[in-house]
């Protein structure tokens, strides 16, 4: 029987900002799965950028190895680019 572990990475930060690079860190250190949030902002975020999910994990696929997911996908109206 093998342990698998999960993270979450919220998705506040940009690209080329960070946001990679967390994917990536995630990844190095071994988790399984890695999943991410859909909503419209979050408690200490709420002032600064917000990204959708689904452009989130499509960035993410710079990952080999592991799953990718959401915790919370919701419909609504708004672009999922944020300036």
């Amino acid at each position: 029987m093998s342990l698998r572990l999960s993270t979450v990475i919220l998705p506040h930060r940009r690209w080329h900002e960070g946001g990679r690079a967390a994917w990536e860190r995630a990844e190095e250190l071994g988790f399984h799965t890695a999943y991410t949030y859909d909503h419209l902002s979050w408690r200490t975020f709420r002032d600064g950028p917000w990204f959708g999910a689904v452009p989130t994990l499509t960035a993410a696929a710079v990952t080999g190895r592991m799953r990718l997911g959401t915790l919370v996908t919701s419909v609504k109206r708004r672009s999922p680019i944020t300036a």
